[in-house]
């Protein structure tokens, strides 16, 4: 038999203490079920009970704080219960307990997700998929929610994403424009259908001056250059701006105004 010692208020439940110097946090549940008060007299097999309780209590309750910021999925709460060293038999128990309280459901946090990501993201289904995966929620609820994701969805938002980079990349030429638009909706996750169109229906303005940005972007290299013998600076300009997506017929005029400047 084990004597109480003390039960002292803690942040996580009271810590139990017997004479033998045991000590163990244990539930309010626990202490109330069980009468348990200083001076009392308990026997090992209860206190493994009181013990096991505790663990469940205490590990329910950390799940409950831990779920009301936000949805979280299955994988979420077992990895943070393991965090709060609640032992694997218990934290089954408590997953169980959730579940049937429609606490914890994954195809509910996949399809939350998704709307969330629709609504307030610039992910595209890949993006969204790779996310869900990371929580690990498996792929076939992941599929069902991606459902939600559809193509017009996918359009709404991929223009949103492609009016952006062209007004981020707007000295640029268009053809660079163009290609790092496309890299942005691979990266971000967009199907390549959907990039396709979104490319096709890329709105340029139609006084926008192409040869314009080029001068702008020639006149910087041509300050770096201008040091370089005439043949190597041209070369060096050449290079660079086609690179950046401007026409050789473009590049040749510019170096020959240039030239014609200098005479």
């Amino acid at each position: 038999m084990e004597v109480i010692q003390s039960i002292k208020k803690e942040k996580t439940g009271y810590l139990l203490t017997t004479k033998s110097g045991l000590t163990m946090t244990i539930s309010e549940d626990s202490l109330v079920r069980h009468r348990l008060l200083k001076g009392s007299e308990v026997s090992e097999e209860l206190l493994n009970r009181v013990k096991e309780e505790a663990s469940f209590d205490i590990g329910y309750q950390k799940a409950l704080n831990y779920l009301s910021y936000q949805l979280r999925s299955e994988q979420e709460i077992t990895d943070y219960l393991k965090k709060q060293e609640i032992s694997f038999p218990q934290i089954v128990k408590i997953m169980d307990k959730l579940k049937e309280l429609s606490l914890l459901n994954d195809q509910v946090f996949a399809e939350s997700y998704v709307r969330t990501a629709i609504r307030t993201t610039d992910k595209g289904p890949q993006g969204v998929k790779e996310f869900l995966m990371k929580k690990g929620v498996d792929g076939g609820t992941i599929d069902d929610a991606l459902s939600l994701f559809d193509h017009t969805h996918q359009l709404v938002l991929g223009k949103r994403l492609t009016e952006k980079m062209l007004r981020k990349y707007q000295q640029k030429s268009q053809k660079e424009r163009v290609n790092k638009i496309r890299q942005q909706l691979f990266i971000k996750g967009f199907h390549a259908d959907v990039i396709s169109q979104l490319i096709d229906e890329l709105d340029f303005d139609e006084e926008e001056d192409e040869y314009g940005l080029l001068v702008k972007q020639g006149d910087k290299l041509w300050r770096r250059h201008e040091r370089l013998d005439t043949r190597k600076r041209h070369q060096k300009i050449t290079q660079s701006l086609y690179q950046k997506g401007f026409s050789f017929d473009d590049i040749n005029r510019y170096i020959e105004e240039k030239e014609m400047e200098l005479e």
